[in-house]
């Protein structure tokens, strides 16, 4: 590879480890043609998660780390002092093309600082996909950051190439977008999430009427907040997460722990947020979308609305409301079930299925729901109660894990 082009490379992936929103879930594929070059399916350098376990690696990268914005907890602001490069359109289909035909990654991710102004920019993130798409008809996974000041036709035309759209809400709160990012508005942003959710809506509609009818960010959009940056609890995090999810209907909002950055602000923690803290944030996440919780459950007993750091969400609730339980494994419905700690949502669903046949004891239930250590306090099965096990009071401590294994959701 070009000595220049290389650093560029080095230079704009690192700039880009730090949006989190690059994972490539729920993306069809584009044609059902055999002609074409790139899969949104299939295994594969930045490495994202599907719902099914699928891990697909994706060329992540900003077209240019130069920014006229000055937000306070951005590495890439107009006043850092960081090595700057910018990429061509024309290297940026290059890379992608070539990175994909060594089999490297599956997709493009392409963010970018603001050149220019924010149509430019826009502009040239376009052109990338367009050419990808058109003159070498790649139908791999293209994912676009968008920028919230540009023209709303702009975003019209990215949806058209991008299977993913995304536009990052930045803070949890108004007022720390306010502090932390004047030149940025938190009502331009949400404005331009409402048209995309809009327009992602219309096309469905489309599509339903007419085979023909061109796709819009058929992947949908996400979001990223950064965590820990403010003053913002877990609890704060959680209700703008769930009010985007409802008023915006967001595949996915993502959570970025803080890095402290070179040169930074007085109004910046000197340290970061325990990595842990973004782990507990993307668990009650999922409680939140898939198991029936609300934001006001998941926080009751939270010390300052801060997630419990020791025990996961769904543990830390059940041993505050140890009276719900043991829940009978072969008679409880499906949403009862899915508040035991240890039991995933397709846990549950094997269980609904297999207690038709058969009374299910608690060895039936570890092979189904791969280990009951969590589960085996809160349940009763054919064979099996948990007794004084769920008034100790040292339940909590048996419970535990160690830090090395917090890691899963559930």
């Amino acid at each position: 590879m070009d000595p220049a082009l290389s650093r560029k490379l080095r230079v704009l992936a690192d700039a880009a480890k730090y949006d989190a929103s690059c994972a490539s879930s729920s993306a069809p594929k584009r044609t059902s043609r055999t002609d074409g070059l790139g899969s949104t399916g299939g295994s594969g350098i930045c490495h994202a998660y599907t719902p099914d376990g699928r891990c697909v690696s994706l060329l992540k990268i900003l077209l240019t780390n130069y920014c006229l914005f000055d937000c306070v907890y951005c590495v890439n602001r107009r006043s850092s002092n960081v090595e700057r490069a910018r990429f061509s359109v024309q290297e940026v289909v290059d890379l992608t093309l070539n990175f994909y035909k060594r089999n490297y990654i599956e997709g493009l991710f392409l963010s970018s600082g603001i050149v220019k102004n924010a149509d430019y920019t826009m502009e040239q993130m376009i052109r990338v996909a367009k050419t990808l798409r058109e003159v070498h008809g790649f139908r791999g996974y293209i994912h676009l950051k968008t920028i919230p000041e540009a023209s709303p036709f702009l975003i019209e035309e990215a949806g058209l190439y991008a299977d993913r759209l995304s536009i990052n809400i930045e803070l949890p709160q108004r007022e720390s977008l306010k502090t932390l990012a004047p030149e940025k508005d938190d009502g331009t942003i949400r404005g331009a999430m409402g048209r995309m959710t809009e327009r992602i809506a219309e096309a469905k509609e489309e599509r339903k009427t007419s085979r023909t009818a061109r796709r819009f960010s058929p992947a949908g959009q996400s979001t990223q907040m950064i965590v820990g940056a403010d003053s913002s609890s877990d609890a704060d995090v959680l209700r703008t997460s769930t009010a985007l999810y409802s008023g915006y209907k967001l595949r996915r909002v993502y959570y970025s722990a803080f890095s402290p950055i070179p040169d930074s602000s007085r109004m910046l923690p000197l340290k970061p947020p325990p990595l842990q803290r973004e782990n507990r944030l993307y668990q009650a996440d999922w409680l939140l979308r898939f198991y029936g919780f609300e934001v006001d459950e998941i926080a009751a007993g939270a010390v300052d609305g801060m997630l419990d750091l020791e025990v996961d969400p769904k543990l830390a609730w059940a041993l505050k409301h140890r009276e719900r339980f043991p829940v009978d494994v072969n008679r409880a419905d499906r949403e009862t079930l899915l508040r035991v700690p240890g039991l995933g949502a397709k846990a549950v669903d094997k269980i609904l299925v297999a207690r038709r046949h058969r009374r299910l004891c608690l060895d039936d239930v570890a092979r189904l729901a791969g280990s009951v250590k969590r589960a085996r306090a809160f349940l009763v099965t054919s064979d099996h109660t948990p007794g004084a096990l769920l008034d100790r009071q040292d339940l909590r401590a048996r419970l535990v894990q160690r830090p090395a294994e917090q890691l899963t959701l559930f």
